[in-house]
């Protein structure tokens, strides 16, 4: 019997098919399966353009893996689709003919602009950001850019460079020379210089990534103590490490996956020649992409609200949060962070997250709530968070009451280190004063900074009214000044 609630994408991409599948529970998509193997169909183009029969026997045997699984999806929420290698292929009705006999479904190729306005689907729906932004997606044997604002795509090309493309016309002899990188960047320039102007004209206000070349950079930078921003800058350093390595055979860097690594230095150029064309300040890893876009088109749904803000209602759902509890304390903690730092508004989100989730962990128990929950969010799908977005929520979470743990403060990259601080004080704070649960019961605090030194003023004669909640706070100010961090309990004149 077919399951009605599971939706399945498969991405028959030029270095890649991967197969996606999830279930719908509590108004989010949960990942049931998330299969991937590098087919490199690119790589089997012949200057005839035709696929040769060792890159259509290697997506066969692909398929294969991927049509068990399939077996107990309904039909009409399958969607397999083809991109720019199979776009290309002259001799494309002999490898689609045994795909579908592999799969029993349909295989669609679609277009070089639908694929790009699917991507930009995926990428809104499991991407937090407000304004334009501008989405780049490096494949195998295509890149494609997209400037959109909400679910709503407002510029879009497919371009003919990929790192599969890329690595047989500059990188073939393996060498990773000076010589070979400035070609394949040039030769990328020379692609985009049709579209360019276009895209500086329109602008942006944030750039996301959505393919292999930007997880990989990105989990190398991560793994050599950087944040996850990645600019011009460090793709330029990355490139003096990857030419140090002489030779592809030779190619090892902290964080690389060895799968990654025979196109890496081919994407590496093209997104250099992205970011220098385009003058791309910084970018961000997506949260999905192609196969993301399919499924949430299948679900037939709208972007009604930010995808972080999706995530939070799932998550309260899905674990019976106390939703007017975690309002209470994310506003009081704003609240306080808005007077002790008042152009800190770029924290207020992950803060008011932390505040609004504070009390997941108690679906396991209560003693070890704030592991719990520190445990969840590290190990859960939170679309619209990235992966350092998640390492400082964990961390907050973490310390949201009883003695500090600053390691995981200092070890993620979201933020500077003093600011994850100052937020996981302020979020301490905020739930002490919220302990009643009851509107009307948080006082009318002030809260000033100076330096390291936080002071927390409250109404006259409140602690002789409220014993429970004035200890925890002088508990609190004891903890803080402990590690270094003073906290001062005052009450008005």
């Amino acid at each position: 019997m077919k399951n009605p609630a599971l939706y399945a994408a498969i991405d028959l991409g030029s270095n890649s098919f991967h197969m996606l599948v999830v279930h719908e529970v509590e108004g989010a998509c949960r990942t049931l399966a998330k299969v991937k193997r590098k087919v490199r169909l690119a790589a089997g183009l012949q200057p005839d353009g035709s696929l040769d029969a060792a890159a259509m026997q290697r997506g066969w045997d692909c398929l294969r893996l991927f049509a068990e699984q399939l077996q107990d999806v309904p039909a009409g929420q399958i969607r397999i689709v083809g991109t720019a290698t199979l776009r290309l292929a002259r001799n494309i009705d002999v490898f689609i003919e045994r795909a579908e006999s592999i799969l029993g479904h349909p295989v669609n190729i679609i277009s070089g602009e639908e694929e790009a306005a699917t991507i930009y689907q995926g990428v809104a729906w499991t991407s937090s950001g407000t304004g334009r932004r501008l989405v780049i997606d490096i494949g195998g044997a295509s890149t494609e850019l997209i400037i959109g604002e909400s679910t709503s795509p407002q510029l879009l090309h497919s371009l003919d460079m990929g790192c599969v493309t890329w690595l047989r016309r500059h990188f073939a002899d393996g060498e990773l020379s000076a010589h070979n990188f400035e070609q394949a960047i040039t030769a990328a320039q020379q692609t985009l210089a049709s579209v360019a102007a276009a895209y500086l004209k329109l602008g942006w206000q944030g750039c996301i990534g959505a393919s292999g070349t930007v997880q990989a950079i990105q989990e190398i930078m991560i793994s050599q103590g950087e944040n996850e921003q990645i600019t011009l800058a460090k793709l330029r350093q990355l490139q003096q490490q990857v030419m140090a390595c002489g030779h592809l055979d030779r190619l090892q860097l902290p964080g690389l996956q060895p799968e990654r690594v025979p196109v890496f230095p081919s994407g590496l150029a093209i997104l250099i020649a992205l970011f220098d064309t385009l003058a791309i300040e910084s970018m961000v890893l997506a949260g999905g992409a192609l196969r993301e876009g399919l499924v949430y088109g299948m679900l037939g749904r709208r972007q009604e609200c930010d995808a972080q803000e999706r995530t939070a209602d799932s998550l309260i759902a899905r674990y019976q949060l106390d939703r007017s509890q975690g309002e209470r304390v994310r506003k009081t903690a704003l609240r306080a962070l808005e007077q002790v730092s008042p152009n800190a508004a770029p924290l207020a989100p992950m803060l008011g997250w932390a505040a609004l989730l504070y009390e997941l962990g108690l679906c396991i128990e209560y003693k070890q709530a704030p592991e719990h929950a520190a445990y969840i969010i590290s190990h859960i799908d939170l679309p619209g968070f990235t992966p350092a977005q998640k390492q400082l929520l964990a961390a907050l979470l973490l310390n949201q009451r009883d003695e500090f743990k600053p390691a995981p403060l200092t070890r993620q990259s979201a933020v500077d280190t003093d600011q994850a601080i100052l937020l996981a004080r302020l979020l301490r704070l905020a739930i002490i004063l919220c302990l009643r649960r009851t509107r009307g019961t948080v006082p009318e605090f002030h809260l000033a900074a100076e330096g390291h030194r936080l002071i927390l003023t409250l109404p006259t004669g409140w602690s002789r009214q409220h014993h429970l909640r004035a200890s925890e706070l002088q508990q609190e100010a004891r903890r803080q000044t402990e590690q270094g961090w003073p906290l001062e309990i005052m009450e008005r004149d």
